[in-house]
């Protein structure tokens, strides 16, 4: 792909976005710049990928084809207002954060202003990530297919209508969050049982792992594959069957839920 991309923000997920952009080879080092007010994430992803990096977030706008805000929510407009003065003609700007709507950032650059956004998840940082995308009708085809490749370097992608993007934290942006509280849950309940912790820990990530990868790869229905578990009258029915009283789905679907209505308040601010 023969275009700049510029990273305004060199935190946890711009640093698995840039990891996956040079690994992949989509774009050569030199093409990548990044930059922060703080020297300590430039020089880790200076030292660890070569990619170009300042302090100042005007010479990423002036260099950037693409141009991917990694800032915190409050500080997009701020950046915004910094940087546009200095942005390429037909830059496409790419925002990663929840409650960032593309009438906001029209509203803050212009009618014809090129705008993508996103939702990203952590497990980017391990190649895993999941991303949805949508783009405002500036955006051509092929652009929307560069910025989607970058994406793909470091996980899945999905194509989504903004009307749709304020579920996605709870589906995939925040639900890592809630994965990582059974699979505690699940190292407990072991170590409960009298097994060693960093082993319960190892047996049950690596199960959920596993259940994920059979969801993914067989494209059986969840319930079917959890069907093929419970054999009759065993062990894992009887869990099941605990799980259920417990109201473990409406748990779930209660935390999204709520996950969900938080993303839309955040969106109306």
């Amino acid at each position: 792909m023969n275009k700049t991309i510029g990273f305004i923000g060199c935190g946890n997920m711009a640093q698995a976005m840039i990891g996956g952009i040079v690994k992949s080879n989509l774009v050569s080092s030199e093409k990548v710049m990044a930059s922060n007010p703080s020297d300590k994430n430039l020089n880790k992803v200076k030292e660890k990928y070569n990619i170009l990096v300042t302090g100042d977030n005007k010479e990423v706008a002036k260099f950037s084809d693409i141009v991917i805000l990694a800032v915190k929510p409050y500080k997009y407009f701020e950046v915004i207002d910094e940087i546009k003065p200095y942005l390429k003609k037909d830059v496409v700007i790419v925002t990663i954060a929840a409650g960032i709507t593309l009438d906001h950032m029209i509203n803050e650059l212009d009618d014809s202003a090129k705008i993508i956004r996103t939702m990203p998840n952590t497990p980017a940082l391990v190649g895993e990530g999941m991303s949805a995308l949508c783009a405002n009708k500036n955006v051509s085809k092929e652009e929307l297919e560069q910025v989607t490749k970058v994406f793909e370097s470091f996980g899945k992608v999905e194509i989504l209508e903004e009307k749709l993007i304020d579920i996605v934290p709870a589906v995939s942006g925040s639900s890592p969050a809630y994965v990582y509280m059974f699979i505690e849950a699940l190292a407990d309940g072991a170590v409960l049982q009298g097994m060693p912790r960093q082993k319960a820990y190892k047996m049950a990530a690596q199960a959920v792992l596993g259940a994920a990868k059979m969801v993914l790869e067989t494209g059986e229905h969840p319930g079917k594959l959890k069907d093929d578990v419970c054999s009759p009258g065993g062990t894992t029915i009887e869990a099941v069957y605990t799980l259920e009283k417990n109201n473990f789905r409406a748990a779930v679907i209660s935390a999204m839920e709520s996950c969900t209505d938080k993303a839309i308040k955040m969106g109306k601010r």
